[in-house]
């Protein structure tokens, strides 16, 4: 995802250049950076080059439909969110855009900007919200691997717990002290 003070990459995709302009005037209030593209070949250039978060696609292109080209991203690039713009939709269009393409949004042209606006807003909560997911599912996998080579005391296995589940801590110096059994933790953790 883009890391400048822009909120979002977005692609529009039209083989007619004023419609791109036209989507791009009707978002120009949102903190997005915008990038243009005239063909599915231009639009795969561009995603070739640099990370884009939403693409927003004509189904009506010369050379290669929307559906085929956001079919293209989505294997390339599966974290890019894929949306489909069409003036003269099918039935069937929209089945292959859903099913190949796994768009995120149909819009049917001319399409209200006020439901482009929201849907790329969502598209993107979304697409942070899964990076979030990963970074913290590759952390918990990280540290469940180096605790899963500590030395397991069996003083740590066997801890008692009040009725409200607060762990019970035994004063004596039978076993070593809680602070002795920290510092050896430390130590593994410093070797793993």
């Amino acid at each position: 995802m883009n890391t400048t003070a822009n909120l979002g990459v977005i692609l529009l995709v039209d083989d007619e250049p004023n419609v791109t302009e036209a989507m791009r005037r009707s978002l120009r209030r949102e903190p997005f950076e915008f990038l243009t593209a005239t063909s599915g070949k231009a639009a795969l250039d561009i995603l070739a080059a640099r990370p884009v978060d939403v693409i927003v696609s004509d189904e009506q292109m010369p050379g290669m439909p929307g559906s085929e080209l956001l079919t293209l991203v989505r294997r390339k690039y599966p974290r890019t969110i894929r949306m489909i713009l069409s003036g003269q939709a099918s039935l069937e269009a929209a089945v292959r855009a859903i099913n190949e393409g796994e768009v995120h949004r149909f819009f049917i042209k001319p399409c209200n900007p006020v439901d482009l606006i929201l849907s790329v807003r969502q598209a993107l909560t979304h697409h942070r919200l899964e990076e979030q997911s990963r970074r913290l599912l590759k952390k918990y996998q990280q540290q469940s691997t180096i605790i899963a080579k500590l030395p397991v005391s069996q003083e740590l296995l066997d801890v008692e717990r009040d009725e409200h589940g607060a762990l019970i801590m035994d004063d004596s110096d039978e076993g070593g002290d809680v602070t002795d059994l920290l510092a050896e933790m430390e130590s593994a953790l410093k070797r793993a």
